[in-house]
């Protein structure tokens, strides 16, 4: 058993389970993150629905732009990265196994052609997010290398179009609320960025990476963060009276993120890495508590 397994107890139970060969494959995908990628691409559902309904659109639609998109993008991710410290959603990540990069372009393959089993702006949208993943990950492109770029493929892929997705796999429509509310999470995820690469800058300028935080330093990265939350929140607040409701309870979201960053902006240089990495672990506590009050404020 590696060190790594016997140091957290799921770990090691699933290298018992899939053996120390086939484990490497599933910690890649990253699964720590599919419940926040579900409670985020289920909010467009949910919004549209207004309750459960048809399981199995749901359930094709979870498997496609989750498991095997969410996941086939970050595989192909760390197979050029070959990070050895922490990243995000996975602590003391094993070494990248030497099929990852055939593995996780086949999930990105089968989520494309699975996706079109549901509606076209579903089958669509899931398909901008593959062709992103690719241009964010694979040289020569490799945009996360970009300052400026990595924020963009980011805030469109997880921010704005995952609730769009959740909605499209309905058949629904797009109404205004749901177009500004999912534009609202568009900057709210350029809140989050700089908060996933904070810890990781020293791994990054090994690599010769230029990302946001590099390029802006920690304390303007910091501030992007505030403004963008800011601006979120105005969004979310048009969505919200685009269906005739009062935007006040939002309050109690942006309350969250101002708890996350203010600390942060006034202590950032005395913190160290593993800190950094608590912070952003506290922004996305922060985005669970945006996701709550918009499924409240937007219930159908």
């Amino acid at each position: 058993m590696t060190a790594a397994a016997s140091a957290f107890p799921v770990r090691s139970f699933f290298q018992r389970l899939l053996g120390p060969r086939v484990l490497p494959y599933l910690l890649h995908l990253r699964p720590m993150e599919w419940p926040i990628m579900t409670a985020h691409f289920l909010l467009g559902t949910l919004l549209a629905w207004g309750r459960p309904q048809a399981a199995w659109p749901a359930l094709l639609g979870w498997l496609v732009f989750v498991a095997l998109m969410n996941g086939g993008t970050l595989a192909i991710n760390s197979a050029f990265d070959q990070d050895e410290g922490d990243i995000g959603y996975l602590k003391a990540p094993p070494k990248p196994p030497e099929h990852l990069l055939g593995f996780s372009s086949a999930l990105l393959i089968a989520s494309v052609l699975l996706g079109f089993l549901l509606p076209l702006p579903f089958a669509l949208l899931n398909l901008a997010c593959v062709v992103m993943s690719v241009l964010y990950s694979v040289p020569p492109v490799r945009l996360k290398a970009r300052a400026g770029w990595d924020l963009l493929i980011n805030c469109l892929g997880f921010g704005l179009f995952t609730p769009l997705a959740g909605w499209a796999l309905t058949g629904r429509p797009f109404t205004s609320a749901i177009l500004l509310v999912s534009g609202g999470f568009a900057f709210l995820f350029a809140t989050l960025y700089p908060m996933t690469q904070i810890y990781q800058v020293a791994e990054d300028s090994r690599r010769g990476d230029r990302t946001l935080v590099i390029r802006l330093g920690v304390g303007r990265s910091l501030a992007l963060a505030l403004v963008a939350a800011l601006a979120a929140h105005l969004f979310f607040a048009a969505g919200v009276l685009a269906m005739g409701r009062s935007p006040l309870s939002l309050g109690l979201s942006l309350l969250a993120w101002l708890a996350v960053l203010l600390p942060w902006m006034a202590r950032w240089r005395t913190w160290t890495d593993r800190r950094h990495e608590a912070g952003m672990y506290w922004g996305l506590a922060a985005w669970a508590v945006t996701d709550l009050s918009i499924l409240v404020l937007l219930w159908p």
